[in-house]
């Protein structure tokens, strides 16, 4: 009996399925390059009919798709190819909650530290990251919800979702931290949860007072890296941890005396090293690229030497000198409304105007100086003058105040805006001696964690994973560090590409940028969707030429947006 046509094509349009894989294909490449299902599944044992490898691989994948919820993975992998993106078929049931809960439970039991070692040392290993220089951020990670989690006795040691410094701006939300350390281009090597309310200073100490042991992991002795963090790093304790053992490079806080001596040195002096520009982007007429310049010198912070390196820029000299223009302007107008005031003010004698103008000089001014003269303020008789000449009834004194500008005051104050001092042990001559411009440079190319992560703390995304207990959340952060390590793998690996080859590569909308960055790519990439009839599959339309380029940039073939073995 012949089939009918109609049938027939019913049963065709069955086997033909259409997903849109966007840039994820480049995330599972990446992630079979660091060997992350094979360390997943070595560490974590487990009988379940899904390897814990291939859970672990669907949350990263999950979280660099953009803004599914972590909590419907199930969900997600529905409308996705498992087999090419997970390396195998797989139903999308198994991604349940009680499956992956399983999954986070012996992830935390094993040590989320531990497992993100493991996997940030393959991909170390394997992309050959410098880790000559090695900084020191946090971000923090904010939740909805009330997250009453914990004993009362102040003594428990569970990671505490509570109120703190919000970077991301929202101090209603309760928050948790993720601190690391990150090496060339802030690829991520150590990383764990802190409290929400955990300072910087005080995870500083604590991670270095561990430092040495971490980047042995790495195969790195003491004095073969550079501890790079911010001006909260400079801490009694904090430089107490560091010792002599481990070079560091910080900037110095603004409240220690020795910071204003040694800029005040740097003025006077004048003997200025010009290091010219150091951004690689280009400069723009709204955005002119900053000149620097340095001046050596000493400091003593705790009763201990280090080199201060004072350093002037140009564009933080545009930013301070207009902060100085409205501070002056309200100083004065202060003091002019003072004056009016005082001004007006008659007095019956010569002494009580002496002592109003002494009192009067006591007045604190920091970058003005009053001006007062005694005048002489007749009072006339009334009626017509005799002669053409008023009789005087009496004789009153009065001031005369005037506020002028304490030229020594700003013109030394100009000159110190724009000056910021960089604290560091590094040695200034012989090996692995670093002068004013490679401690200015190592320190600026240290980018915050903030940039292009904003997307993986977005609340939608972190807010429901399972967060019944705060061991969960530990995971969750070995998840966000993960995905953030390939996130940035992606991005150095094309900035790499730019500099060994010498050429640019598509930005954004129309125009080429030497400084390319994985949400440009994961843009560019967004459309990309995959026909599947049966088990071929092909693009719904070529790649474009930019794609292509990203794709070379990459080393990653294009087979693997269409097979799911490629890469």
């Amino acid at each position: 009996m012949k089939v009918p046509l109609e049938v027939e094509q019913a049963v065709e349009r069955k086997k033909i399925e259409a997903y849109v894989v966007g840039h994820l294909p480049i995330v599972k490449s990446y992630a079979v390059k660091i060997g992350l299902v094979d360390i997943i599944n070595e560490l974590i044992p487990s009988k379940m009919d899904i390897d814990p490898g291939t859970i672990f691989l669907g949350m990263v994948m999950d979280t660099l798709s953009g803004r599914t919820p972590l909590y419907r993975l199930d969900e997600f992998f529905q409308d996705q190819d498992t087999e090419l993106l997970l390396g195998k078929r797989v139903n999308p049931a198994v991604f349940n909650d009680y499956n992956v809960g399983r999954v986070i439970d012996k992830a935390y039991a094993i040590g989320a530290i531990k497992i993100f070692s493991a996997i940030s040392k393959r991909a170390v290993d394997v992309f050959e990251v410098n880790n000559r220089h090695v900084s020191f951020d946090t971000t923090s990670i904010s939740v909805f919800g009330d997250y009453d989690l914990y004993p009362d006795d102040g003594k428990s040691s569970i990671l505490k979702i509570t109120h703190g410094h919000s970077k991301d701006h929202r101090p209603d939300l309760k928050q948790f931290l993720i601190s690391m350390l990150c090496v060339d281009r802030n690829v991520p090597v150590f990383g764990k949860t802190e409290d929400g309310n955990g300072s910087d200073k005080t995870i500083n100490n604590t991670i270095l007072t561990s430092i040495s042991k971490r980047m042995a992991l790495h195969g790195l002795e003491p004095g073969a890296f550079i501890y790079i963090a911010d001006s909260a790093m400079v801490t009694k304790k904090n430089l107490l941890a560091v010792g002599d053992s481990t070079l560091f490079i910080s900037r110095l806080p603004a409240n220690y005396k020795e910071c204003l001596r040694v800029i005040k040195d740097a003025i006077e002096n004048g003997k200025w090293q010009k290091l010219g520009i150091l951004s690689s982007t280009r400069p723009t007429d709204k955005r002119p690229a900053a000149h620097y310049k340095a001046y050596e010198s000493n400091v003593e912070i705790h009763g201990k030497k280090y080199r201060a390196v004072v350093i002037h820029s140009s564009a933080h000299d545009k930013r301070r000198q207009k902060r100085i223009d409205r501070e002056l302007k309200a100083d004065r107008n202060a003091l002019e409304q003072q004056c009016k005031i005082v001004n007006k003010k008659d007095f019956f004698c010569l002494a009580d105007a002496e002592a109003a103008q002494a009192e009067l000089s006591k007045t604190k001014c920091k970058y003005h100086v009053l001006n007062s003269e005694i005048e002489e303020r007749p009072k006339y008789k009334r009626g017509r003058p005799k002669g053409g000449i008023h009789e005087i009834k009496e004789m009153r004194y009065g001031l005369l105040a005037t506020v002028i500008e304490d030229e020594q005051s700003v013109s030394k104050l100009r000159q110190e805006a724009g000056c910021f001092v960089m604290l560091t042990n590094v040695p200034e001559k012989g090996k692995d001696s670093y002068d004013a411009k490679d401690i200015l440079k190592a320190y600026k190319d240290q980018y915050g964690i903030e940039q292009n992560f904003g997307f993986l703390k977005d609340p939608v995304i972190v807010n429901s994973i399972f967060l019944k207990r705060p061991e969960r959340i530990e995971v969750l952060g070995l998840v966000l560090l993960v995905s953030l390590l390939i996130w940035r793998l992606i991005e150095r690996e094309m900035r790499q590409y730019v500099e060994r080859e010498k050429r640019d590569l598509p930005g954004w909308k129309r125009r080429r940028t030497t400084r390319p960055t994985t949400f440009m790519l994961m843009t560019n990439f967004q459309r990309i969707m995959i026909i599947k009839i049966g088990d071929n599959r092909r693009l719904n339309k070529p790649f474009t030429e930019k794609q292509m380029e990203y794709l070379v940039s990459l080393k990653v073939d294009p087979n693997a947006f269409i097979k799911p073995g490629a890469g």
